[in-house]
C-alpha cells in the first residue's frame, strides 16, 4: 500500500489535523493516484475471498469426511475433485461476472456519450438538479455544470459518477481476475488436505492428519483474515475472527453432517 495512503489514514485514526494536512502534501497527484490504485492491490479482493473460499469448501469436504470415519483415500479423492471442480467454477464465474460489469459499463457510457452530444441541454440539467439533491443552490450548482461541461467526457464520466453510480476499474482485467481467483482457491485450498497428502507420500509420520489439518486450517483462516482487514478496513483481530467463526461453523455443519451420515457408508 502506498505510504502516502497509510500516512492519511494513520492521521484520521488519531484524528490529528496537522499530519493529515502533512500527508497531503503531493507533489505528483496523478503519479500518487496511479500508485493507490495498484498498490492497495486490484486483485487483493480475488486472492483473498478465493483463498477463503478454498480453505472453508475444502475443509468442511475434509470435516464431513472424516466425520463419517471414511478412509483418507476417500477423502484425498473428494477434497482434490472439489478443489479443482469448485476452482474452475470460481474461476469461470468470477470472469464472467468481471467482464459483465465492464461491459454494462461500457453499454451505458455509450449511452451517456450519445445523449451528450445529441441532447447536451438535457444532460447537464440532469446534473443541476443532481448537485442540488446534494446541497448545492441553483446558481452554484449551473456554475459547476458549466465548468464541468467544457470537457465532453468529463461530463460523461460525472454523468456516470452521479447519475448512474458507476465507476469503471479499466486496470482490472476479468481474465487476470479469474487466474488469480483459481490460484489463490488452489493453493489455500490445499491446505487442509496438505496432512494427508504428507501421510500418503510418508506414511506414519503424521499419526492425526485431522488434528493437524484443522490447525493448519485456522492458522490460514485467521492470516486470509487479516489480510481481509486490508480492504474491509474492520479492526483486524474482529476481521480475522470473524474469518474463523464462519469457517469454523461450514466445517462443524459438514463434521456433524457426515457423523450422522455415517451409517450410509
Amino acid at each position: 500500500m502506498n505510504n502516502k495512503l497509510k500516512r492519511m489514514r494513520k492521521a484520521y485514526k488519531k484524528k490529528d489535523v496537522k499530519a493529515m494536512i502533512k500527508s497531503h502534501n503531493i507533489g505528483d497527484l496523478k503519479k500518487f493516484e496511479a500508485s493507490h490504485h495498484h498498490y492497495e492491490g486490484r486483485y487483493l479482493k480475488s486472492i483473498v475471498y478465493g483463498g477463503l473460499d478454498g480453505i472453508i469448501t475444502t475443509f468442511a469436504v475434509v470435516a464431513g469426511v472424516a466425520g463419517a470415519s471414511l478412509s483418507s483415500g476417500i477423502l484425498l479423492i473428494l477434497g482434490l475433485a472439489n478443489l479443482v471442480a469448485d476452482g474452475i467454477s470460481m474461476a469461470v464465474g468470477d470472469y464472467l461476472s468481471s467482464k459483465a460489469e465492464r461491459d454494462f459499463y461500457s453499454t451505458e457510457k455509450e449511452r451517456e456519450k450519445w445523449e451528450a452530444r445529441n441532447y447536451p441541454k438535457g444532460e447537464k440539467q440532469e446534473m443541476i438538479e443532481i448537485y442540488m439533491k446534494r446541497g448545492l443552490s441553483r446558481q452554484d450548482a449551473q456554475r459547476l455544470v458549466n465548468i464541468i461541461s467544457k470537457k465532453k467526457n468529463l461530463l460523461v464520466d460525472e454523468m456516470m459518477i452521479e447519475e448512474l453510480r458507476m465507476i469503471n476499474d479499466v486496470k482490472s482485467s476479468p481474465a487476470k481476475n479469474a487466474v488469480t481467483t483459481f490460484i489463490s482457491f488452489f493453493i489455500f485450498g490445499l491446505i487442509p488436505v496438505s496432512a494427508y497428502i504428507t501421510d500418503l507420500i510418508f506414511p506414519g509420520t503424521i499419526k492425526n492428519p485431522f488434528l493437524f489439518a484443522i490447525i493448519l486450517t485456522i492458522i490460514a483462516l485467521l492470516l486470509l483474515g487479516i489480510a481481509k482487514f486490508k480492504f474491509t478496513r474492520k479492526h483486524w483481530i474482529r476481521s480475522a475472527l470473524e474469518t474463523l467463526i464462519i469457517g469454523g461453523l461450514a466445517a462443524g455443519v459438514a463434521y456433524l453432517v457426515g457423523y450422522l451420515l455415517s451409517g450410509l457408508a
